[in-house]
């Protein structure tokens, strides 16, 4: 029988540089895996947005709101809650659905449950990312001139939707191994209800107080309307921070890891033994 040997990194910068490595294949591999035509699965994605985009922008003429809440571009206000909705439920779908240490491709070296998690988030926010940037500049194209206010602050705010996204989907990630059913009907709740819960419909300024209560708890919410800051000028956000989806993210992450760590843990042990 053949075994193979695998050297171990001679230094740190070497180890790092192999787990970058895993890390980017990983992400191929998972973006590949939405279609066996890399093209065919970007195409996907961008006529999904755009369906999107083009059936809020028909309810909103049907309901007679034919300009946007503040002074700006009617359909970029609504692309601003389409595109950071999409990555935030895409980014708690792939981590809640990212494969255990059971999955079969976690068996071979130096793979791992962290890289495939870390692969598949940074696959849905490169998708999400790159079908944004193409839709806007077909709109700016075909349409008329964008103009972005701040556009590195409207993609910061995006990346920040998408690592909240990440914070949820840790959380669905640890409570998986005890209740998998249950977690695939949270997940799906929790896409859904966000259509409204956050609130990309609204702008935090125009919303009276007891609505504002509705929204507020939601670190998406501050993350669109922080975004609408960055991409109006005349747009200043006054009941939203992004330090709060940040932290809220960060704390959700890190309480989803020492969950899932110990779930995969008490996975090894047969949890039906008794002393």
């Amino acid at each position: 029988m053949l075994y193979q040997v695998r050297q171990k990194p001679k230094s740190r910068f070497m180890a790092a540089m192999l787990g970058l490595e895993v890390i980017f294949h990983s992400i191929v591999r998972d973006v590949r895996s939405m279609h066996s035509n890399a093209f065919m699965a970007l195409g996907i994605n961008l006529f999904q947005a755009v369906m999107f985009v083009g059936v809020f922008f028909l309810m909103f003429m049907i309901m007679g709101m034919r300009a946007a809440p503040l002074r700006g571009d009617f359909l970029l206000y609504i692309m601003s809650g389409i595109f950071l909705y999409m990555t935030h439920i895409r980014a708690v779908g792939a981590v809640a659905g990212a494969g255990g240490s059971a999955s079969p491709m976690h068996q071979h070296a130096p793979m791992n449950t962290l890289v495939g998690i870390i692969s598949t988030a940074v696959g849905a926010l490169y998708m999400q990312l790159l079908v944004a940037l193409l839709i806007v500049f077909g709109y700016h194209v075909v349409g008329k001139p964008v103009e972005i206010y701040n556009p590195l602050g409207v993609i910061g705010m995006l990346i920040l939707a998408w690592y909240a996204g990440c914070g949820v989907g840790f959380i669905f990630l640890a409570i998986k191994p005890w209740a998998p059913g249950v977690v695939k009907i949270l997940t799906t709740f929790y896409q859904r209800a966000n259509m409204i819960a956050s609130g990309k419909m609204f702008v935090a300024n125009a919303l009276p107080g007891f609505m504002l209560a509705m929204f507020d708890w939601n670190p998406l919410f501050h993350a669109i309307d922080q975004s609408r800051g960055f991409m109006f000028i005349n747009y200043v956000p006054r009941y939203s921070s992004w330090e709060y989806t940040f932290w809220v993210g960060t704390v959700l992450i890190v309480i989803g890891m020492i969950g899932m760590f110990y779930g995969e843990r008490s996975k090894s042990i047969s949890w039906s033994a008794k002393g």
